[in-house]
């Protein structure tokens, strides 16, 4: 079965206004809209930076207890939660590479050969 939904642990954890603290959560792969609708957002376009935290509040669908995941809860991480949460969504979200299987033309044996399309020609 093909997994959209990957769970996480933050390595502090957000701490909400009642002081309780929120580590487990729950990030889906994202999609096109997740990636090119924030684009139009005004704070994206005085702030390119801040493309990070709207579409890791698009792709978050839980964190511990808090009913919803927002901007302003993205903003409150601290520094480490939201380095691990850019690299998490990095590595769920990369395109795997296909491979092919064929027959190395020396040895006879049998290897697995990347095609990346984006990088054709190189």
């Amino acid at each position: 079965m093909f997994q959209t939904e990957f769970p996480f642990t933050l390595p502090r954890g957000y701490v909400d206004r009642e002081g309780n603290l929120h580590r487990e959560g729950v990030m889906r792969l994202a999609n096109a809209a997740d990636e090119i609708l924030p684009l139009k957002d005004s704070r994206v376009q005085q702030n390119p930076g801040y493309l990070t935290i709207i579409i890791l509040a698009r792709v978050i669908t839980k964190l511990g207890t808090l009913p919803a995941v927002d901007t302003r809860i993205i903003e409150g991480l601290f520094t480490p939660d939201l380095a691990y949460l850019q690299d998490f969504y990095q590595r769920i979200n990369l395109m795997e590479i296909p491979v092919y299987k064929g027959v190395c033309p020396h040895c006879g044996k049998e290897v697995e050969i990347p095609v990346n399309f984006t990088e054709a020609g190189v």
